[in-house]
């Protein structure tokens, strides 16, 4: 849990704690305490919970609950939140599961070309390392780049529910 004061906003400690979690692996799940005593109108929450998600970017798929401490709001659904990110983070997905659903996206949008020579992803399997990640192997795995591998990250995250969670991508040679 990072949990962040509401009166205060999103600080850069937040931001280097967030980091520090996401780059070791951990699961995330964002308090913002002392929701209490901010004045609230409409849209409050959305245009706070969209500030924090622009300051963790990339990284926006986290649970953001605003809770009092004091007043004893959404406790018990933190603790919830908690324990399914820890369940995401435990979780296995087996490879003809994982071929089966992501291979048909990746033929609908395939890598770009490198070089004059069409880039393949053969076949996808979960490695078996604590934080969820993921080989795609591949005839040319040099050539794939971030924003297609952002595009893998969403996919898998998309499909298989990894909230809260850092997922890592890895292109082999096939």
């Amino acid at each position: 849990f990072i949990v962040i004061d509401a009166q205060n906003g999103i600080t850069a400690q937040d931001i280097n704690i967030f980091s520090l979690a996401a780059r070791k692996g951990k699961g995330i799940v964002i308090l913002v305490n002392k929701w209490d005593l901010i004045e609230k109108e409409t849209n409050t929450a959305r245009d706070y919970e969209r500030l924090i998600r622009q300051k963790t970017a990339p990284f926006t798929d986290i649970p953001i609950i605003f809770i009092s401490a004091m007043e004893k709001q959404r406790i018990f659904q933190a603790m919830e939140k908690g324990l399914e990110v820890y369940d995401n983070r435990q979780k296995k997905i087996a490879t003809s599961v994982l071929n089966e659903i992501l291979l048909p996206e990746i033929e609908r949008y395939p890598p770009p070309m490198s070089r004059g020579h069409n880039v393949k992803i053969k076949f996808v399997t979960q490695l078996p390392v604590v934080v969820p990640s993921f080989a795609f192997f591949a005839n040319f795995p040099d050539a794939i780049k971030d924003p297609y591998r952002n595009f893998l990250e969403n996919k898998v995250r998309e499909h298989f529910n990894y909230s809260g969670v850092p997922v890592r991508i890895f292109f082999r040679k096939k």
